[in-house]
């Protein structure tokens, strides 16, 4: 969980954020476009696809590769883009399992068709690690039974019923394949939904930061920590946003550190935390020029 001054500093950012954007809306949809390749190699690496970024811009933007990958990443990646693309133009629906399954199916389309846009059931188990997905003859209530709930606002915070959501999504496991990034895709959904901005889960700090979460969620069922996490991306996201709207100019953290005065390290920890308004752009850290800490 959060605490309460977290939740007044994410309350504060998004009326900041919902302010900036009237009469913005295109640009605030351009700011999301532009993030896709991020959002899309991240959501792919986490499941060990080897694209770089690099790579997963050329394919989104009809380059060619200058070498041999498998050519079921690049659907991954394509497959990812544009359902990504396709929550932009359709964040008002009230999340249900027909949408999922659509979502799921458009992920794995030319990729194994035979299990796109299906629930796994009869004799269909999957194993994570040490985790083993619900029992399939289960799978379809238990998946109601979430959707149901959480469209019941049986969790009362939007950021605790969103990490609730996760946590026990990919704990089902509903899918043969394609699990993580139909989850990650629904947390940005829901968020959108709500009229937040998409969070970026980044692949670096998947070991350390998103990865152990969900072994912890499965032996304690507390979901606190998957709140926390998305606590600070939304808080990153909102101050890219914030950002670009309103900074004469946006420079890299370790540049405005070094005008500060301040050592590299301690900035970008104050990132990590979001005591300060940075975020990331293609995997490094950056800030408004003009930011000035409060000593």
């Amino acid at each position: 969980m959060i605490n309460q001054t977290t939740k007044d500093k994410i309350e504060a950012l998004h009326r900041q954020y919902i302010n900036l954007a009237k009469g913005n809306d295109s640009l605030m949809k351009e700011i999301t476009l532009a993030e896709i390749p991020e959002l899309v190699y991240n959501s792919n690496a986490i499941e060990n696809s080897t694209l770089t970024l690099d790579d997963t811009e050329k394919i989104l933007s009809g380059g060619s590769l200058n070498r041999k990958v498998n050519v079921r990443e690049v659907f991954e990646a394509k497959n990812l883009a544009k359902l990504t693309e396709s929550i932009l133009e359709n964040n008002k629906s009230l999340l249900n399992i027909k949408l999922i399954l659509n979502l799921h199916k458009t992920l794995l389309t030319n990729i194994d068709d035979r299990i796109s846009g299906r629930f796994r059931s009869g004799k269909v188990w999957v194993r994570v690690g040490n985790h083993l997905g619900a029992n399939p003859l289960f799978v379809p209530s238990l998946m109601h039974e979430l959707v149901d709930n959480y469209n019941q606002n049986k969790i009362s915070y939007f950021l605790d019923a969103v990490a609730h959501f996760h946590a026990e999504f990919e704990t089902i496991h509903p899918f043969v394949d394609g699990n993580g990034r139909i989850g990650r895709v629904l947390i940005n959904l829901q968020l959108m939904n709500l009229g937040f901005p998409p969070i970026i889960i980044q692949n670096k700090s998947k070991h350390t930061e998103y990865y152990p979460l969900f072994t912890r969620y499965q032996s304690t069922m507390k979901f606190g920590e998957f709140t926390q996490l998305f606590a600070l991306l939304l808080q990153e996201s909102l101050h890219k946003r914030i950002s670009i709207l309103t900074a004469k100019k946006i420079i890299p953290l370790a540049l405005w550190a070094s005008q500060k005065g301040i050592k590299p390290n301690v900035a970008a920890n104050k990132a990590k935390r979001q005591t300060i308004p940075a975020f990331r752009l293609r995997e490094k850290w950056m800030i408004a020029e003009e930011f000035t800490p409060i000593n």
